[in-house]
């Protein structure tokens, strides 16, 4: 039976801020210098008529949601595009409900049908895929949990249970053949109960980063920000890196894998986890670098944690058998785990954990913690270089799900003065500091964003659909 505190949208306000790296962040065979952060300020309403805004976020990180031959501006064009075709459905979309009801349902019954409209209607090298687009509905999404919670001057964390929502678990993994077990259960019963405040805090080396001083060619920054892994470490007190390896170069992979590991154990990091790009697809690859770690440097092998989504992005066409792999790491999902039914699918290939992400939606990232926790998978949090408003969510789910490890936060290190106006406010959430991030400024209804303190000039809207 609907609830007097079910909402539904009524307008929907978009904005694209750019921000330009510091220096270049690289992802599989591209490299990112810029993108276009996806602002959204979505109007709710309940039955009574009484409305209240929320906001989302996310970068539309072009080369990680659609790796491509394709032109960079034709797809970020493109992203731009189909953002202001969701901020029309979106205003228009009447169902209402909690938004974890309402965000699953635009999901499962608009989202394809306007993806498969606009590639059709928008003819290019190649259609948007389904992650690009699930990130560009991402900002709606985050939007609508803030709104609600604004509305009724609850944290967002607060109302998923069953005193807020009409659908039990059950409801949303109905066609799963273990559906049962989650009868009477809400993400609630899932969550951490009481968050932490701080978070251990996962720095990324990417593949362009300078390692010391005999890597640096001269182009870099000269600013008040490190440059040097060993100095990040030393400014920030890290205690747990990300390593981007190449995937396709398994000489390379080694090496970089051990030097960071030795600039590691010289510098007092604890932790370490390595990240193929998803361009492996034998797992002996893998199985290679981590058996010679193991015999070579069995330290460096006893600080791996686990390892990040070697193998191709589309795991339905990909359907690799990787339990070679999660006997000797566990093995994490990230870019294949679109939805709780990519990470059943990854548990039957052999993979142990899910790296979850707020740009696959809030609801979404939540339904894949709740099946994933229920059965027996491990989660991690990482980051697509969250700036600004972007940050707050990503930190919280990390915070409310309970992870391996902390979470991976690197909008500090490729564009830190995004969010200056943004770290007036929450200092401890865009700067790291004894290898933490702090949460303790995040307070109040929705997210906890405190958006009326924080002074961003916002640019024009790019669309505005509704009253």
């Amino acid at each position: 039976m609907p609830k007097a505190t079910d909402v539904r949208c009524v307008a929907a306000t978009l904005y694209f801020l750019p921000v330009h790296t510091r220096i270049p962040l690289k992802f599989g065979s591209e490299t990112v210098t810029y993108v276009s952060c996806a602002r959204v300020r979505l109007l709710v309403s309940d039955a009574s008529g009484r409305t209240a805004e929320g906001w989302g976020e996310t970068p539309l990180s072009v080369q990680w949601v659609w790796p491509s031959r394709v032109a960079y501006e034709e797809r970020h064009a493109a992203l731009r595009d189909f953002c202001i075709v969701l901020a029309n459905a979106w205003a228009s979309y009447s169902p209402s409900g909690h938004p974890m009801e309402v965000g699953y349902s635009f999901q499962q019954n608009v989202l394809p049908g306007l993806l498969q409209e606009f590639n059709a209607a928008h003819p290019a090298a190649e259609p948007i895929p389904l992650l690009a687009a699930l990130v560009c509905c991402s900002a709606f999404d985050l939007a609508l949990h803030d709104a609600f919670g604004n509305l009724h001057n609850r944290f967002v964390y607060e109302t998923y249970n069953a005193g807020w929502m009409n659908w039990s678990l059950e409801t949303f993994f109905a066609e799963d053949d273990g559906a049962e077990k989650f009868r009477g259960k809400y993400p609630a019963d899932f969550l951490v109960p009481d968050a932490p405040q701080q978070l251990m805090a996962w720095h990324l080396v990417g593949g362009l980063d300078p390692l010391d001083a005999a890597e640096l060619n001269g182009s870099e920054p000269a600013d008040d920000y490190p440059v040097v892994l060993g100095d990040w470490i030393a400014r920030d007190g890290l205690k747990c890196l990300k390593v981007k390896l190449r995937g396709n170069d398994l000489h390379w992979d080694y090496e970089r894998l051990v030097k960071v590991g030795g600039i590691a154990l010289d510098s007092g990091v604890e932790w370490l986890t390595a990240d193929f790009n998803c361009t492996v697809t034998d797992p002996d690859y893998v199985n290679e670098i981590l058996d010679r770690v193991r015999a070579e440097h069995p330290k460096l092998f006893l600080m791996l944690l686990y390892v990040e989504q070697p193998f191709p992005y589309e795991l339905e066409t990909n359907q690799i058998d990787v339990r070679s792999v999660a006997a000797r790491k566990p093995l994490f999902l990230d870019e294949s785990a679109h939805d709780w039914r990519m990470v059943k699918l990854g548990r039957k290939l052999g993979w142990t954990g899910v790296a979850l992400k707020t740009c696959k939606t809030q609801t979404g990232a939540l339904l894949s913690a709740c099946w994933a926790k229920a059965n027996g998978m491990q989660l991690m949090v990482q980051d697509l270089t969250n700036p600004m408003l972007a940050q707050v969510p990503h930190l919280l789910l990390a915070a409310h799900v309970g992870t391996i490890l902390g979470v991976e936060t690197n909008a500090m290190q490729f564009y830190p003065d995004a969010s200056a106006p943004e770290e007036k406010i929450h200092p401890g959430i865009y700067r790291r500091r004894g290898g933490k991030v702090d949460l303790s400024s995040i307070s109040g209804s929705g997210f906890g964003y405190r958006l009326d303190e924080i002074k961003r000039n916002l640019p024009s809207p790019a669309a505005v659909f509704g009253i």
